[in-house]
């Protein structure tokens, strides 16, 4: 058993992707376990440069198993358009990516909420706009949190934005009169739709890690940002969700 964790040292930007780019052919799996398409990452492989920010480095490598972990919140329109850039360059994405069905899931009302928050804010901390914070509170808040693996029962889904929906346009009205008003029942047919292209990444990624631990395979950690923007240990309240 072998494992390794690229971490960022400073405030992110340190080139990791490079570094684990370079590491791919000394393991068996790429696994991507915190933050979400804030984290951009450049690679050139093959003389080709390509631009990422979900998905991990290593599935520019086929043969490799890439993992998108538990600790990742997933915005499924960000996810599904890097596969399509990925395969246009003739990259396959097939099951060599596996999507956790418990990470969590970014909604447009995620995005809307973190806007005018920053914006109403009087010292803006300063957020990528990508609805990663609002994101990660409703996962600790449980109540409004929806893991990937919901969107796979369609009667599940709609109830539950039937109940969370309302509640986040009472809260963006709060923060705003002129907040945008979400619809559940659009979000549940943009979702529903969404799900039926991720369904075969969708599986339980920590039995898949227990296993592949168990095999004897090594593991690479890809970690997102840096440890200056670490929550409890960096430069706090300018750090990252």
């Amino acid at each position: 058993m072998a494992c390794t964790c690229v971490v960022g040292l400073q405030w992110g930007d340190e080139a990791k992707g490079k570094i684990v780019d370079l590491l791919t052919e000394q393991h068996d799996l790429v696994v991507r376990y915190n933050g979400g398409a804030n984290a951009g990452h450049t690679v050139v492989c093959n003389g080709q440069t390509y631009k990422l920010s979900l998905l991990p480095t290593g599935v520019l490598r086929p043969h490799l198993r890439s993992v998108i972990a538990n600790g990742v919140v997933v915005f499924p329109p960000r996810f599904l358009e890097e596969i399509d850039n990925l395969q246009k360059t003739g990259i396959t994405v097939g099951k060599n990516l596996a999507l956790s069905d418990h990470a969590h899931v970014i909604f447009p009302y995620h995005l809307e909420e973190e806007r005018l928050s920053e914006q109403g804010a009087e010292g803006a901390i300063g957020t990528t706009g990508r609805g990663i914070g609002p994101c990660y509170q409703d996962k600790v808040g449980r109540i409004c949190g929806v893991r990937v693996g919901e969107l796979l029962y369609p009667d599940h889904l709609r109830e539950r934005l039937t109940s969370i929906v309302p509640r986040k346009n009472r809260l963006l009205r709060a923060l705003s009169p002129e907040a945008k008003a979400f619809d559940a029942a659009a979000l549940y047919d943009t979702y529903l739709g969404y799900a039926e292209r991720m369904r075969p990444y969708i599986t339980d990624t920590t039995r898949l890690l227990h296993q592949a631990l168990a095999d004897g395979q090594r593991i690479l950690f890809e970690a997102a940002q840096g440890s200056l923007l670490d929550v409890d240990h960096g430069t706090y309240p300018f750090v990252t969700s």
